[in-house]
């Protein structure tokens, strides 16, 4: 067994705060790609990124569902807003699958057309692409600083592994793994990398993704760490299971002292 000491990091959230990409790229696959007819939508209705699509973000689980909840706060007729917002979050997975069902979509051709918007901006204004995702600057350092001493960093991101990939390099972070939505879910990876790797710690800001790896057999082992200064839900922070700590930015090596 390869015993390499391996520090893992969720991406958007955690590394970068990337809301603004999300909402851009996801109004121009409404625009640009969605097949829906554009004149039901107000593309121009925000300048800026909506607080609805920020406080709806810590139930996003998918590239995809970025593109669907856009879709429906830029809608002419009955938009998402505040208004209706708590009964959609209520049920906020059945309320996706009916979307996709009353439009006839496939999640697969949403996260496609979110992939081929960023791919435009891309090839259009790659500097300006990368500009829309703001880095936690305690966090690249931290990075950098524990690759020096030693440990090997993997990047587990829902983004696909190629932009993911720009991304990290601009920040001058080249982690030794970088996996995206393509390679599966996030316990299956991690399940394959505890079969080579001493995993020392992961780093997520979505509670139910943490709650799954220590309900699995093969990872229930890893220190899971709740990024504070993510995408959080206000409930996601209390009660925490003891074996699910909460994890203050300031106090990053915690990661390395065990």
């Amino acid at each position: 067994m390869n015993h390499q000491k391996l520090i893992l990091f969720d991406f958007d959230g955690v590394i970068v705060n990337g809301i603004d990409e999300y909402w851009f790229s996801s109004k121009l696959a409404c625009e640009k790609y969605l097949l829906t007819n554009s004149t039901n939508l107000n593309i121009n209705k925000y300048i800026e990124v909506p607080k609805i699509f920020i406080e709806i973000r810590p139930w996003v689980k998918y590239g995809w569902e970025m593109v669907l909840i856009t879709h429906e706060i830029l809608k002419t007729h009955e938009p998402l807003n505040n208004l209706t917002k708590n009964a959609f979050l209520e049920n906020y997975e059945e309320n996706c699958s009916k979307l996709l069902s009353d439009y006839s979509w496939k999640s697969i051709e949403l996260q496609q057309s979110l992939d081929d918007a960023r791919v435009f901006q891309i090839r259009n204004d790659l500097k300006k692409w990368i500009s829309l995702h703001q880095p936690f600057n305690e966090v690249v350092s931290f990075i950098r600083n524990a690759k020096d001493k030693g440990y090997k960093i993997g990047v587990i991101s829902t983004k696909g592994k190629t932009f993911t990939s720009k991304i990290l390099a601009n920040l001058n972070i080249i982690p030794e793994l970088i996996f995206g939505y393509e390679s599966g879910s996030k316990v299956d990876i991690i399940s394959n990398l505890s079969l080579n790797y001493d995993i020392k710690a992961f780093v997520e800001d979505r509670r139910k993704t943490l709650s799954n790896i220590l309900q699995n057999d093969q990872t229930k082992f890893i220190n899971c760490y709740l990024a504070e200064w993510g995408y959080l839900k206000n409930i996601d922070k209390k009660d925490l299971p003891q074996e699910i700590k909460l994890l203050k930015i300031k106090n990053l090596e915690d990661l390395v002292a065990n």
